[in-house]
C-alpha cells in the first residue's frame, strides 16, 4: 500500500500543491489540491486540479454519505463493511418500494462511524472491491 502522504509526497517533487477549502470537498471521497509548476508565482492559475482518495491512511469516513449498489444488486454502506444489504432478491419477489426503502434505511442506519482497516480486529470483507465495483 501507498499511503496518501507518499502520494503527495511524490506529487509535490514536481509540482506545487495547494490545499482547496475543506468545504470544496464536502461528503466527497477525495481531498482536492490546486496544481502549479514548482515555484509559480503566488496567485497564478493552476494547471488544473488533483484529488487525492485515500480512504486508509488519511480517512474521511466522518464526513461520508456515501452507499453502493453493486451490479448484482447489493447496497453497501461502505467498501470496506462485511455485510451486504441484499435488494435484489425483494425486487425479484414484487416488493414495494416502502419495503424497498425501509431496507435501504436499515442499511444506511447501519452504517458503522468508522471502516475500522486500522483496528486489530478488521476483517477483510469477503467480496475484493474489484468484485464490487469499487
Amino acid at each position: 500500500m501507498i499511503s496518501g502522504a507518499e502520494i503527495l509526497d511524490k506529487l509535490r517533487t514536481g509540482y506545487d500543491l495547494t490545499p482547496q477549502p475543506d468545504e470544496s470537498r464536502g461528503s466527497a471521497p477525495a481531498e482536492l489540491f490546486d496544481v502549479r509548476p514548482l515555484g509559480a508565482a503566488p496567485g497564478s492559475e493552476p494547471l488544473g486540479t488533483v484529488g487525492a482518495i485515500a480512504s486508509v491512511t488519511m480517512p474521511f469516513c466522518g464526513s461520508c454519505d456515501r452507499v453502493r449498489l453493486t451490479a448484482d444488486g447489493m447496497i453497501r454502506n461502505c467498501l470496506f463493511a462485511a455485510g451486504e444489504t441484499d435488494l435484489r432478491t425483494p425486487l425479484r419477489e414484487g416488493a414495494s418500494d416502502d419495503e424497498l426503502a425501509a431496507l435501504l434505511r436499515a442499511s444506511i442506519t447501519a452504517k458503522l462511524p468508522g471502516h475500522g482497516i486500522n483496528q486489530p480486529d478488521f476483517l477483510q470483507p469477503p467480496r475484493p472491491m474489484s468484485a464490487i465495483g469499487g
